[in-house]
């Protein structure tokens, strides 16, 4: 993602005994597996948690978190993301967590980052809620893909866009979205959109359906997901190959252009093949 970007990797720039989180813990106690957990990217830089959420989230024995200064004013990779983990973080470190049920969600920009989020740790977050706002994953404009071993954790992460009905630019955008996840072989998706919502939170019904399809996750139809990858697998392989006869017969503009193209479409999912790739061209010079 920062190649992708054209960042670099920096230390760590929070100091958490500085950052402010909102959150709320159920009244009931926790659940014999735990609590779940739903850390929340919002798009302004204040942290609160929604007073008509509380009911919803006793019901579903949520806890809810959320950062101070993480709007949409300051940068993805340097505050928003590392903010959302380490959100998780300290409340699984105070908290009994069923890990089944760590999800992130959004609104707005905080629901793009959210995305971003989940696609990059699988790993911790088994669902997320895209509330008014998303966008394309993989290809040349989109998120950059992960690597294979996260990118098929991810393929079964629990997907739930709801945007207002009103809202007609981000349900243009969630549109885009849920194709290319058709496209890179995501089913597990649900998409609900409430009839008098526009470009706003959701009210604790719309918020009550969202949480209840989240946790309803679907069993994965495990031929469909196999198929579909197996295309996806010869589509890159076929790229591949074809980057390697261009070094092979010396062409090594030819080659450098199909390396950064694939890169640009395929993401983590082709980085050991690229790398390999660098050093044959590299071994040519």
């Amino acid at each position: 993602m920062l190649s992708a970007t054209r960042q670099v990797l920096r230390d760590q720039q929070i100091d958490l005994a500085q950052e402010k989180f909102a959150f709320y813990v159920p009244a009931m106690a926790p659940p014999e597996s735990g609590y779940g957990l739903l850390v929340f990217v919002q798009p302004w830089p204040q942290a609160n948690t929604p007073g008509d959420w509380r009911e919803t989230l006793d019901r579903h024995g949520l806890i809810f978190v959320t950062a101070a200064n993480s709007g949409n004013d300051v940068k993805v990779l340097d505050r928003r993301m590392p903010l959302a983990l380490l959100a998780y973080e300290n409340i699984r470190s105070r908290y009994p967590l069923d890990p089944r049920r760590v999800y992130v969600g959004g609104l707005s920009g905080g629901s793009r980052v959210a995305e971003m989020t989940a696609l990059a740790y699988p790993d911790v977050f088994h669902g997320a809620l895209l509330n008014a706002g998303s966008d394309p994953i993989g290809g040349e404009i989109g998120i950059y893909l992960p690597p294979a071993d996260l990118f098929e954790k991810f393929q079964r992460t629990r997907l739930v866009f709801v945007t207002g009905h009103h809202d007609e630019r981000n349900l243009t955008d969630d549109g885009d979205s849920l194709q290319s996840m058709r496209d890179w072989c995501v089913f597990n998706v649900v998409v609900h959109e409430p009839p008098r919502l526009g470009h706003e939170p959701l009210d604790s019904n719309s918020l009550d359906r969202a949480l209840a399809a989240l946790e309803q996750s679907s069993p994965i139809d495990v031929v469909k997901l196999a198929q579909c990858n197996a295309k996806l697998l010869r589509e890159l392989s076929a790229k591949l190959a074809d980057a390697d006869a261009a070094i092979a017969r010396g062409d090594t503009e030819g080659a450098r252009a199909r390396i950064k193209q694939i890169d640009a479409h395929y993401g983590g999912l082709a980085s050991p093949a690229i790398l390999d790739l660098d050093k044959k061209l590299t071994a040519r010079r």
